[in-house]
């Protein structure tokens, strides 16, 4: 599991804490579509599912970003 969460960090961008605000831009056709991740608190979250955009809380884990060997 942990290699397949490398992976698909290796395939989005880090928007970091501005998480939200890009989900919701990207929902509404207001950015290009793509895999994102970042940081969200628990309201930003359920407020986004409540908007009906999909999201996938993760915990932080150590060397996610790591380069894939």
């Amino acid at each position: 599991m942990y290699q397949a969460l490398r992976q698909m960090a290796s395939k989005s961008e880090n928007v970091g804490p501005r998480f939200a605000e890009e989900a919701r831009r990207i929902h509404y056709g207001e950015a290009e579509a793509r895999s994102i991740r970042g940081q969200a608190s628990h309201a930003e979250s359920e407020a986004l599912l409540e908007e009906g955009i999909a999201v996938l809380p993760l915990p932080d884990i150590p060397g996610l970003n790591d380069p894939l060997h």
